[in-house]
């Protein structure tokens, strides 16, 4: 039996092309796509079920599966096959879902599910990337309700020049790592991290990436017209109607629902608006007596969660009024408390509001780095963000099941935004781990994360290049008439058309994500919301200032203290030793020691006394003699030719007898003894690497000595005699 034959769409993208194939593989389900790009290949698909499922949410499933032959490699685990998802395929398997997610039908509650499963990493083009394509494009194949198709680009930023796709290489050095997932005529999701980027250079990174992305849209879509199913007919849930909407929405203003949501906090803010529903809704349905009741008050309650967002919305474009008070740029007080826990080396509470952030900083030594292990370049992380979201930071109840894609989707946020400030291994050796542990949360965590983590890592005498703050932008539109949010709150997340975080110094946006719920945000609206959000940084950056202005000018106490000297490669075997021995000696002393590949050594300890003590014999056993140059040395051996001078360990120089002393010296011993220390001066190395010492100060004064030669002393003139001394004894 011969294989299917695929159907088969191309089109270039940066230049290279992007294949996408269905028809042959993974046929059952009722989208399946592969989609090439170089020799990276992901296989997508899509699938729901026939029923609907009793939730009042859409049970959208995606996940993103790495498979390590995908690289040629068998995974290092112990029972040799792959485990849960890692951190970057988890990001991964987010980026697909916010592209995809906003564009199913509203009152679709059959569970659907889609799979992407690398099968090759070409480690050069990103399969997150085209992973998001195939998923829109087994979405548009299938008979799935949904409103595609979309696209998902990279844009790159060097010498002034955007970069569409940039390879996994060409990310190591690019100003910008913008990830931009849209349709036809809506931004739908922005990811980025950038090396202080202006605001114009971000809005127009955005636009270059939905302009390239047109090419990609219009191939899935004469795919779907070529092979694609008839959608699938669904039955909504039942939704309120729009007469139970305004019927409501009337009573609930009347009833003062404006006071209720002008509450200044966020508990008695939910307990005056509950209160206000429980009547409104207990004038209509008195009693439940029935299921059908039950279901009216379950639509009723719908109802006035639309009459809170009408009036909330309201309050915003016409009084420039926010449920808490404020006006449209105006952002929560804040207040900040610096070195908060006794043995944590760098701690920081930063209070936003009714959102608070602990940031705790931990310095560790080399070994401390996390390996990532993904289809990527092999990497080791040396700065690392975790963001935790307890449930009594929203004062709920749930069950701790682990760390959840939200937390590490806004972890990695922070990661991002800070990741180019800290310095490089070669400036500060330390690995650095930062966690960010939300306290109390009423919107924009994350972003209270970014200032928690940038104050901690100062407090605990991480040179930081510049602070970094963050804020969370929202928007309220209708029609052409728009408002822009700074600082909000967690309501205002949920009712409003714009999730906008951007993070950034005084000088330029570090990092941004974007999430558009309605289509038709403009260019100019994202270019206000970006400069009213570059105010607002400015404003939490000038309060960071008043508490920690510069980072510490140590580093804690509670931290190990390290040290760095950089040796020549060839000369890392002198440190360990055979098998091992002459760092274990080292390390005997006090300290741990890490070598780099590149022959950067760190010398960790709690003793700076002994780190001090190792670096010196370091530098002592891989250092190279110069001739000329003068050190200190430690007289180790006394013969009658002269005294051999330690001059670094391992390293002995012959200071001859005709070098000692301005007089004529008749016995070593009566100008030197083994253990005195002293100064000598390298005159000379012969082809056997022996030293020729003098003292320094008898330079000019005292004849020098003939340079010690390497052939046979029959061969030497006179005999291999000195012109006025006897014969030289070696």
């Amino acid at each position: 039996m011969n294989p299917p034959e695929a159907k088969r769409y191309s089109t270039t993208l940066g230049g290279r092309e992007l294949v996408l194939e269905t028809g042959k593989y993974a046929k059952l389900v009722s989208g399946s796509v592969t989609v090439r790009y170089g020799d990276t290949l992901v296989l997508v698909t899509a699938h729901m079920s026939d029923s609907a499922a009793a939730t009042d949410f859409l049970p959208l499933t995606v996940e993103y599966e790495e498979r390590h032959y995908a690289i040629g490699k068998i995974p290092g685990s112990f029972q040799r096959r792959e485990g849960r998802p890692g951190t970057q395929a988890t990001l991964n398997a987010r980026i697909t879902d916010r592209q995809i997610r906003p564009l199913f039908p509203k009152g679709l509650r059959n569970e659907v599910q889609v799979i992407i499963t690398v099968l090759s990493a070409d480690q050069e083009n990103d399969p997150a990337m085209i992973a998001a394509i195939g998923a829109s494009a087994a979405l548009s194949v299938s008979n799935i309700p949904w409103d595609g198709p979309t696209a998902c680009v990279s844009v790159g930023f060097e010498e002034g020049q955007y970069v569409l796709y940039p390879t996994l290489q060409q990310l190591q050095t690019s100003a910008l790592e913008l990830t931009v997932a849209a349709s036809r005529d809506a931004v739908l999701m922005v990811e980025a991290s950038a090396a202080e980027l202006s605001e114009d250079v971000m809005v127009g990174a955005i636009a270059f990436a939905q302009a390239e992305m047109q090419p990609v849209l219009d191939l899935i879509e004469r795919m779907r017209a070529e092979v694609g199913h008839q959608k699938a007919p669904f039955e909504p849930m039942l939704l309120v109607s729009d007469d139970d909407k305004e019927s409501l929405y009337q009573d609930a203003v009347k009833a003062g629902l404006k006071d209720a949501l002008l509450t200044p906090s966020k508990k008695e803010r939910g307990a005056a608006t509950k209160a206000l529903r429980d009547a409104l809704i207990a004038e209509r349905v008195p009693n439940i007596d029935s299921d059908a009741d039950a279901v009216r008050v379950n639509l009723l309650k719908e109802a006035f969660s639309a009459a809170v967002q009408r009036e909330s919305r309201r309050m915003v474009l016409e009084d420039e009024l926010r449920a808490d008070g404020r006006k449209p740029d105006q952002i929560r007080p804040i207040w900040i408390e610096a070195g908060v826990l006794p043995k944590a080396h760098g701690s920081v509470v930063f209070t936003r509001g009714e959102t608070q952030v602990l940031g705790v900083t931990t310095l560790g030594t080399g070994k401390s780095d996390r390996l990532v292990d993904d289809l990527g370049l092999e990497t080791s992380e040396t700065f690392m963000l975790h963001y935790n979201f307890p449930p009594f930071s929203t004062g709920e109840v749930k069950r701790l099941r682990g760390i959840s894609r939200r937390e590490l989707g806004h972890g990695n946020l922070a990661r991002r935004a800070l990741e180019r400030m800290v310095p490089g291994q070669n400036e500060f050796g330390y690995v650095i781990r930062v966690v960010a542990e939300t306290l109390e949360s009423n919107g924009s965590s994350s972003m209270a994360s970014v200032c928690a983590a940038t104050l901690s890592m100062m407090d605990a005498g991480v040179p930081l290049k510049k602070p970094v703050a963050g804020i969370a932008m929202g928007l309220i539109k209708e029609g052409e008439n728009y408002k822009i949010l700074s600082d909000i709150l967690g309501s205002e997340d949920a009712l409003g058309d714009m999730d906008f975080k951007v993070t950034g110094t005084r000088d330029g946006v570090t990092a941004l994500q974007m999430d558009i719920k309605i289509r038709g945000i403009t260019a100019e609206v994202m270019r206000a919301a970006l400069e009213q959000a570059r105010a607002g940084r400015t404003h939490i950056l000038g309060i960071m200032d008043e508490v920690l202005s510069a980072p510490r000018s140590e580093v804690s106490r509670n931290a190990p203290r390290i040290l760095s000297v950089q040796i020549p490669v060839d000369k890392i075997g002198s440190v360990i030793g055979p098998g091992g021995k002459q760092i274990r000696e080292l390390e005997a002393l006090g300290a741990q020691i890490d070598i780099g590949e590149d022959g950067l050594v760190k010398i960790y300890s709690e003793d700076s006394g002994a780190a001090e003590a190792v670096k010196a014999q370091i530098e002592g056993l891989t250092a190279t003699p110069e001739v000329g140059k003068t050190y200190g040395g430690k007289v180790v051996k006394i013969a009658e030719f002269g005294a051999f001078i330690n001059i670094f360990p391992g390293t002995d120089g012959l200071l001859h007898i005709s070098q000692i002393a301005e007089e004529r010296v008749e016995n070593v011993e009566d100008f030197l003894k083994v253990g005195d220390l002293l100064e000598v001066k390298i005159v000379g190395i012969d082809s056997r690497g022996k030293l020729d010492l003098i003292r320094p100060e008898l330079e000019g004064k005292i004849a020098p000595r003939a340079p010690r030669r390497d052939a046979p002393r029959g061969d030497r003139p006179n005999g291999g005699r000195d012109r006025d001394r006897g014969p030289r004894r070696f």
